[in-house]
This record gives structure tokens, sequence and C-alpha cells, in this order.
């Protein structure tokens, strides 16, 4: 089968989505064509609260939220075959993961800016909120660890990428003083500072750099992950228009071009599709289809940072309510999109490959899907090279050279991953800022130790070596947690679902859009903790007992949630009695 069919049942699917879905959803439920003035205006502070043109902030949500995760999980979850990964992709961005994001901003936005775990106090209860609060650090926690993990292997296994994504940050701080501060047009800045981007590319793939060349491998990419916790600690302290914006929006232009030039380049290719459509599981060490796919997938389909990002920073720089549609479900559609050229390079474009030399194989002579993912250990293992090297095939039929093509995708790669981690760490600090407020914890409501407690756990992560589970290899404790971020992180979407249920249950508007997805996501993502649960037990007791903790908590939050739904339809019980007497 060509991958075009992948291609256009992928586009029709967004596009109708967009057409008919997101717009029922803002007019039906979210109102968002009802004037209000939002927190960007209203508590506008030149710093986290800052009015942005919406083609602008677009760049900054979506680059924020389309990091390393919807490239690794569909190059992962290829392993089970290319249909179940589609369909996750599509049904879960259209119906779940758009209408989720959308909601968060827009009750972040109609709640002056607080992040969904605050607004749980005033829809559920106080006691919720601190639950709420504590399940999020976790989770922020170990997307700190994991990204910076991320961009270091990239850093030590493309070097040609040092110097363009390390340019880019000084291209982004020039850009933000021309845009905020000589007013000169945003389009035309970004366009720019993209073409001048491109040549370092060139630049970049000509001369790779090697940290401390007498170095090992492990000592370097630790040495690039303390220097990204560094950047990231910096970057979030700024005033968002000085780094975050521009380096955004820069970055939304590399990946629609990056996105243009990988589609173009399967139309012109058109590699033939040589995973199967369901794989059967002839490996016993293989985890199973369900629930595994799904939270592997995790952020290509559904996610609940995403709803940390959308009423973290984006719901403080909205400037006008009617763009939380383009912005908030439109920014999902395009993390689908991502997800979609992901699947079909790991399905499709990877046979174009030939030689390589994969983090998990070794070199192989004449690379093909089978090869690829002859087991689970190395599937899993060789994370988004899958996305690097079949993307990098698809563009290289496009006549660009091989080096530059590669070092293309790592760089793109390298920067969305780098700009989830500065969003997360500014998100982490809001976090504890609101934890401190409502534990009564002073201390923690300041910036500069609230950012410094934010990176120490996600440091200790990255250094911490345990146990595998699934292979009995010793590894850093983020790349073996991540099975829990993939399911914590789907719980996290199923519990702000559970959130915007009932805060629009109380306003008498039409919750099945919220409440589908909720029940969904909270019995796939349920169920994938216990079979964690299980993994872990007897071989390695603290993650077992992490795990435990989690399904404990959540469980305690869904209490709380559903004796609050009683109360609201005991209360409009009562009212309807009222009304007839």
């Amino acid at each position: 089968m060509s991958s075009l069919v992948l291609v256009a049942v992928g586009f029709t699917a967004f596009f109708l989505g967009y057409k008919f879905y997101s717009k029922y959803l803002s007019q039906s439920i979210f109102d968002i064509n009802k004037p209000l003035t939002t927190p960007s205006i209203s508590m506008s502070d030149g710093i986290d609260y800052h009015a942005t043109k919406k083609h602008i902030l677009f760049g900054h949500h979506f680059t924020s939220i389309a990091g390393a995760a919807p490239i690794i999980g569909p190059c992962v979850a290829a392993y089970w075959g290319w249909l179940p990964a589609l369909l996750w992709i599509l049904i879960g961005t259209v119906f779940m993961g758009a209408a989720h994001d959308l909601g968060a901003l827009v009750l972040s936005v109609k709640e002056q800016g607080r992040s969904i775990a605050d607004i749980t106090s005033s829809v559920i209860s106080k006691r919720v909120r601190l639950m709420f609060l504590v399940f999020v650090l976790l989770l922020v926690w170990l997307v700190l660890a994991v990204f910076a993990m991320a961009i270091a292997d990239l850093f030590v296994s493309v070097p040609t990428s040092v110097i363009p994504v390390n340019i880019q940050i000084v291209i982004a701080l020039i850009m933000g003083v021309l845009l905020n501060k000589k007013n000169i047009n945003g389009l035309f800045l970004s366009l720019c500072s993209v073409a001048l981007l491109y040549f370092f590319v060139w630049v970049g793939s000509n001369n790779p750099i090697i940290l401390f060349t007498s170095a090992s491998a492990p000592d370097i990419k630790n040495i690039w992950i303390i220097l990204l916790f560094i950047y990231a600690s910096i970057a979030s302290l700024l005033p968002v228009w000085v780094l975050l914006q521009p380096r955004d929006y820069i970055n939304s232009h590399q990946l629609f071009i990056g996105l243009a030039l990988l589609f173009l380049g399967v139309i012109v290719s058109q590699p033939v599709v040589s995973a199967p459509a369901i794989r059967p599981l002839s490996d016993p060490s293989a985890p199973n289809l369900f629930p595994l796919l799904f939270v592997t997938i995790a952020c290509g389909a559904i996610s609940g940072f995403h709803g940390l990002v959308a009423s973290g920073t984006t719901s403080k720089q909205l400037e006008n309510f009617t763009d939380a549609r383009m912005i908030g479900y439109g920014g999902m559609l395009g993390e689908g999109t991502l997800a979609l050229i992901s699947t079909i390079a790991a399905v499709a474009g990877i046979s174009l490959v030939g030689h390589a030399n994969l983090p998990s194989n070794g070199y192989i002579a004449d690379l093909d899907w089978s090869m690829y993912y002859d087991t689970w250990e190395h599937a899993s293992g060789n994370k988004a090279a899958a996305f690097v090297l079949g993307g990098g095939a698809l563009i290289k039929s496009l006549g660009i050279p091989e080096s530059f093509a590669n070092t293309l995708m790592a760089v793109l790669v390298i920067s969305f991953a780098a700009t989830t981690l500065d969003t997360a760490m500014r998100i982490q600090r809001f976090i504890l800022n609101e934890f401190g407020k409502a534990a009564r914890i002073e201390i923690l409501t300041n910036k500069y130790l609230a950012t410094l407690i934010a990176v120490l756990p996600a440091l200790f992560m990255t250094f911490w070596n345990i146990e595998d589970p699934s292979s009995g290899i010793s590894k850093q404790a983020g790349w073996v947690l991540w099975p829990i971020f993939g399911a914590s992180n789907q719980m996290l979407a199923a519990l702000t679902l559970m959130v915007l249920t009932l805060y629009f249950w109380k306003k008498r508007k039409p919750i099945l859009p919220l409440l589908i997805p909720m029940i969904l996501l909270m019995i796939i993502t349920f169920s994938a903790l216990m079979v964690n649960a299980i993994s872990f037990y007897g071989i390695n007791n603290t993650l077992f007992i992490l795990t435990i903790l989690l399904i404990v908590l959540i469980i305690w939050m869904l209490f709380e949630g559903i004796n609050k739904m009683l109360q609201i339809k005991k209360t409009y019980k009562d009212i309807s009695i009222d009304v007839k007497k």
C-alpha cells in the first residue's frame, strides 16, 4: 500500500475535525464568541501576562506541546503495526486531544489565567486541588528529565545539530527585541530568522561539535544535561517576549517548512508501507497492544501536559477570546499532523534509508522495517531514530544532501524538545508557586527558589540509574519511568476532562464530548498503570511503590469528582422540586 493513502486519510480527518467538530465545541459548550476580556489584558504585567498576536501565540503554543513525545511515541508504537497507530492518532486527536486542549484553554481564560490544578479547588474541593498539584509536580519533573535526556542523546548522536540549535537562541533573543521594541513585522522577522537558521544548519552539517573528545559518551550526555537545565532555568525566568515567544514563533515556521518537506518527500518518493497493518506478536517479551499502544503514543493523540501549557502559559497571553479555537484545537491538529508523519517515517520512510547505525541494533547495512522492529527492546530503545532516519530519507528524495537532511531532522526534533523543556520549567515554577499558596508554604512563592526546586528532582532522575524491568539493563531513571509518564500523562488529561465536565455541567452545557473521552481515558490509563505495577513488582520496589502511590492518588481524586457530581445532581433535583412547588 502506498503511504499517500495514509496522508490523504489523515489530512481529511483533520480538516473535517476543525471545520465541523471544533465549531460545535466552540459554540455549543465553550461560548468563545461571547465578549470576554482576557487575563493578558486585565492582568498584564509584561512578564507572564502579555497580550500576543494570535499567529505568534499559535507558534508558542504549538511548539510547546509539539515536543519529542509525538515523535518518539509513534516511532515506538509502529512496532504493533501501522493501523492501530494511525487510528488512535486520528480519532484521539480529533475527538479527544483537541477537545481537551481547547477546553483547558477556555476554562483558564474564563478563570483569570489560573492553571487547571488551581481551578480544581473551586470546581471540586481544596483537598483535590492539593492532590492535583502533587500529581502535576511529579509529572512535570519527569517531563523535564526525559526531554533533557532526549536532547542530550541527539546532541551526542548527531553532533552536526549543535551549532544551529544553539545559534537559534541568539537569533531568537535578537528577534524578541526587534519585535517588541522596534515593532518590526513578526512574520518577516520569523522568516528571515528561519532562513538564517537553515544557513547554520548547513554550517553545522559540515562542522560537528563534540564536547571533550576524550570523554565517554555518557559523560558528554551528562554535561549537556546540566547545560540544558541551566539554560531552561534562565529562559523560564525571562519575560515571555524576550526568548520564549520569538523562539517558538521561529520553531513554528521551521516545523511548517519541515512538515511540508516531509509530506512533499512522501509525494515524490511514494514509499510503500512495509509494516504490517497489525503485527502478530511473536516476541514473548513485548507488551500487549492494549493498553500500552495508547499510552505509548501519548501526546500524539491526547496529552494532559497540553492542558498545563494551555492553562499555564498560553491563557496568560491570549489577546482575543475568539482566538482560542485556532490556538487550542488547531494546535492539537498540528501535533496530530506531526504524529502522522512520524508514523509514516517509521512504517514507510525507513525502507528508503539503506545503511544506518541504530542506538539499539548497531550498524545495519540494509535497513528495513522488520530489522528496525525485530524486537520490542530494539524498537523502544531506538526511540526517535526512525523519524530522523526515515524523515531524512524522505527529504533526501527531494535532492537535498543526506548530511543536510539528517541534520535538519535532528534540529527539528531538538528545537521542539527544547521548547517543551523551556515551557515545562516555567509551568513547574507556576505550579510550585500555586502549591506554596495552597499549602501555605510561603517560601515556594519565590520564583527563584521555585525554579531551583523545579530543576533538582529532574536532574536527579537523569543521573539515577535503575534496572529496567523489561530488559534487566540498568538505565537512567527517566527512561525507565517513561511508561509511567505515558499513563500518568493521559490520566492527567482524563482528570482535566473531569474538571471540564463538572464545570460546564454546572452551566447546563452538553457534556458528552467531554465525558465520553474522560471515561475511555480512565479505563485505558488505569489499566496501563496496573500493568506497570505488575511488571515492577518484585523487580524494582521503588518504581512499584511510586506506581501504587499514583494509582491511590488517582482513585482518591476520582472519588472526590464522583462525590461532587452527586452533589451537583442533588442540587439540580432540589431546584427542580422548588420550581414545581
